[in-house]
């Protein structure tokens, strides 16, 4: 049986070109392509890496399975200069 896995993925342009791809659920996942198709090729091989080196050493492989993505806009407004309450 193949074990399957789902990543959301955040993908930022960069300015000199480029998109810098970053797998929240795998700490430290980040990788990088000159356009969209390689950036998500290369994503794919970083995620491949990393769930080959955490079965190699025995650690379970966590999945976005269960999670979704969602965006918010904030307003740039007086309100939110003020200190966040938890900071």
């Amino acid at each position: 049986m193949k074990n399957e896995f789902h990543y959301n993925l955040i993908f930022t342009p960069e300015r000199e070109g480029g998109f810098t791809v970053i797998v929240p659920s795998l700490a430290g996942c980040v990788t990088y392509g000159k356009n969209l198709t390689e950036a998500k090729k290369m994503a794919e091989d970083a995620i491949e890496g990393y769930i080959y080196s955490l079965k190699k050493h025995g650690e379970s492989v966590p999945s976005d399975t269960n999670s979704f993505v969602a965006t918010i806009n904030i307003s740039a407004g007086k309100r939110s200069l003020k200190r966040p309450v938890y900071a």
